[in-house]
């Protein structure tokens, strides 16, 4: 089921999101849900907070770029599913590259943000993983991992470039958008 994406302004996306146990009411349908509304949007990766649920789950599916950056072509998968991830570590260089995200439609900023990254979290059948990621790879989990703590893309951009797209901004918040997936 197509579920409606939450835009910038919604409370929601400023929680930090709780623990998913193997219990949690629906897990399964929840995370073919958030697949599905991802790829309905045209989107790599979504987090439940996008979703409206404050919960540590992220999906992410890269086929769509899979092609435009090598290093996804050596991964194993297109699609992962993190519960309760978190990031250990930090390293590499610093790399500024635009991103865009399904809360913030139409706004495309550049993000700075470390190139590796080393994960753990759980798989959809809660097996826990310790990887290190690279290249755009991580710059999606940092990206989505920012929504589970309750941040959004465009606090980590400069103080003027905020300023610059505060109009935008506001538009979002108002629901003056023209977006063709479903919103609240």
């Amino acid at each position: 089921m197509i579920l409606p994406v939450v835009l910038y302004g919604n409370p929601v996306l400023r929680e930090v999101a709780k623990p998913v146990g193997k219990d949690y009411p629906k897990l399964k349908e929840l995370i073919e849900d958030m697949f599905e509304t991802m790829r309905n949007a045209d989107g790599i990766g979504l987090a439940a907070p996008q979703v409206g649920l404050t919960v540590r789950v992220i999906v992410i599916d890269v086929s769509p770029v899979k092609e435009d950056y090598s290093e996804l072509k050596d991964r194993n998968t297109n699609t992962a599913v993190l519960i309760n991830p978190i990031i250990l570590e930090h390293s590499g260089e610093i790399v500024q590259k635009e991103e865009g995200c399904l809360s913030l439609p139409k706004i495309n900023e550049k993000v700075s943000r470390h190139n590796t990254i080393k994960i753990k979290y759980l798989d959809e059948n809660f097996v826990e993983h310790i990887e290190t990621v690279s290249g755009f790879f991580a710059r999606i989990v940092q990206h989505e991992y920012d929504h589970i703590e309750g941040l959004v893309f465009t606090d980590r951009i400069s103080p003027l470039r905020k300023q610059l797209i505060k109009s935008k901004l506001i538009d979002l918040t108002k629901r003056n958008v023209d977006c063709k997936y479903k919103f609240k």
